[in-house]
């Protein structure tokens, strides 16, 4: 029976250039270099992340000028309304002038009527 034996199959360089690569990425305090951990592993937000920023600044946006498109809007129905009453004040107003232009114009005739009947329209000179 025949035996293979089997090493690992990193070389003895290649070991050395990993465990000095994993020893390089790990932040080391130093006098000179004040940043905390913290600061040094930041995370850079992703372009995903910076996208949802974005529309979440936007949809803020949008929403206070809908509320004061709203606002406004309300506003402009007020004003409506109240132009609607004047106008009706104004049709009433306009109606009972009417009514009481020909009452008059009714008393007019009549009263004329009445002088005219009891003589008084007439003058000594017919």
């Amino acid at each position: 029976m025949k035996r293979l034996a089997v090493g690992p199959m990193t070389t003895l360089e290649y070991n050395e250039w990993w465990v000095r690569r994993i020893n390089d990425n790990t932040p080391k305090s130093s006098q000179g270099n004040s940043q905390s951990i913290e600061e040094h592993v930041r995370v850079v937000p992703s372009e995903l992340e910076i996208i949802r920023q974005d529309f979440e600044r936007r949809n803020e946006e949008l929403e206070k000028k809908i509320e004061q498109i709203e606002e406004e809007k309300m506003n402009l129905r007020l004003d409506l309304d109240v132009q609607k009453l004047e106008a009706e004040k104004l049709r009433k107003g306009k109606n009972k002038a009417e009514e009481d232009l020909y009452s008059l114009k009714i008393d007019y005739k009549k009263l004329h009527l009445s002088i005219r009947t009891a003589g008084l329209g007439k003058t000594s000179e017919q």
